[in-house]
């Protein structure tokens, strides 16, 4: 495997704010009809007023770096704010310790974000993909301006989530630490970010309490003191203050090996079930319960401006609801450990191709390793063939070369590797047993991570 650096700095420009499209009227009116419906005129203006008010809009437009606009592919929809056109949303998690979040996780002096991920929703809006950054991950951190008018000094061979904190310990504010980590997303990656959203402490456990917790296979015992994480092996259902300790915990008895990396494949698990609770509460489709929801997870959100209207959220999320959990994806991009440091992580060679299948808007594992619909093709010494072909040197050739179905794990591994050419493997027996390693490969909120009793 071949290790990636950043592509060179393109010429520094400045995205301005965005004059918001035509149909923006008519989307609002739309939504504000069905607030008049569903909760009387006096009431739908105090929910439209409060909702707004929850969310902290954060303005650094002036601060992010321009990429390319997408051109609309199809007809313009009047409750979607992004209708026919890709989007790309920065998610970071806040581990700022005020106020409510400083009693959640104690007193810590600055700001960091060890929890990123680009979420990328397709333009027809059938596949919302999301793209887990290890914190430790070794990229190019450019040069940054802050709101209070200083820049930084572009910084190679850094650690990814420092990005976050530059911008926090040189401008004070969320803005900047989010700017500078978008920068540093579109450097690195050539993926375009339209939105970012900063959640801290506080705000994760008010959207898991909203809607009234996450059902979740737990498959041990996980006593880690240090997040508060205490769950017996079974299927539980988390509330707020769990489920931010199950995100949370690195240390601990039945929580993995205290990796970053380890940690989130069980935020990815944590985020599925969250999916698979809104899509079973028909969230998505009942505007009343989409806006009861928003009105509890908004209040400790940071939304840039571009996208902190309640209209703009709730237009994006109703043009989802024929999303399936099958067609919510998730993964880390692929890395392994860096050459100059066992305990830091460089992004493989095909992070490229994942990352240009994002900002190409085609799903995201076409052409990879891990593309089941066409066998992948693997790269660098990932060579196989056949549908189920090996990643790594486990190299395989035939039909149905190897036996499992994690790819690097299981598929074409030691002497199942090339049973003879066109030589079907024999076929392995059904069992009940985990078909998706969270954080090590791609799966589906669909697909099963862990298995209980």
């Amino acid at each position: 495997m071949t290790s990636r650096h950043a592509a060179p700095a393109r010429p520094r420009a400045v995205r301005h704010g965005r004059t918001r499209r035509s149909h923006g009227v008519l989307r609002g009116a739309a939504l504000a009809v069905v607030a008049v419906l569903c909760f009387g005129t006096s009431g739908a203006a105090a929910l439209y007023v409060q909702l707004n008010g929850n969310i902290n809009t954060i303005d650094a437009s002036d601060l992010i770096q321009a990429m390319p606009e997408p051109t609309a592919t199809g007809p313009a929809d009047p409750d979607d704010p992004n209708a026919g056109r890709d989007v790309n949303i920065l998610l970071m998690g806040s581990d700022e310790r005020d106020g409510e979040n400083e009693a959640i996780g104690g007193h810590v002096d600055g700001m960091r974000s060890d929890t990123t991920i680009v979420a990328h929703i397709s333009a027809d809006r059938t596949r919302v993909e999301l793209i887990s950054i290890p914190r430790d991950s070794l990229v190019d951190i450019p040069s940054c301006t802050m709101s209070n008018g200083a820049t930084t000094s572009a910084q190679r061979n850094a650690m990814f989530n420092s990005a976050f904190a530059i911008g926090a310990d040189n401008g004070g504010d969320i803005a900047s630490a989010a700017a500078c980590a978008v920068n540093t997303v579109q450097q690195n990656t050539g993926v375009r970010i339209d939105h970012f959203v900063v959640v801290d402490f506080a705000g994760f456990t008010k959207m898991v309490d909203a809607i009234g917790g996450v059902p979740i296979c737990v498959p041990n015992d996980m006593n880690a003191p240090k997040a508060g994480l205490y769950l017996t092996a079974g299927q539980q259902t988390l509330n707020g203050t769990q489920a931010l300790a199950f995100a949370r915990a690195r240390t601990g008895q039945g929580v993995g090996d205290g990796s970053d990396t380890n940690r989130l494949g069980r935020q990815q698990e944590l985020l599925a079930a969250v999916v698979r609770e809104l899509l079973n509460k028909n969230m998505l489709t009942d505007i009343t319960q989409l806006i009861r929801f928003l009105d509890s997870a908004t209040e400790s959100l940071s939304i840039d401006s571009g996208f902190s209207s309640i209209s703009d959220m709730a237009g994006l999320a109703y043009s989802l609801r024929g999303a399936s959990a099958d067609n919510i994806s998730f993964m880390t991009i692929p890395f392994a450990a860096a050459p100059s440091d066992p305990n830091r992580v460089v992004w493989t060679s095909e992070a490229d191709a994942i990352w240009a299948n994002v900002a190409g808007d085609r799903p995201m594992l076409s052409g990879t390793s891990q593309d089941t619909t066409a066998g992948g093709t693997g790269t660098g010494t990932d060579a196989g063939t056949g549908t189920e072909a090996g990643t790594g040197t486990d190299a395989g050739t035939g039909t149905e070369a190897g036996t499992g179905t994690d790819p690097g794990t299981d598929t074409g591994a030691g002497t199942d590797a090339g049973a003879g050419a066109g030589t079907p493997a024999a076929p392995a027996t059904p069992e009940t047993a985990q078909t998706r390693e969270a954080g090590k490969e791609a799966f589906s909120a669909g697909d099963v991570t862990a298995v209980c009793g």
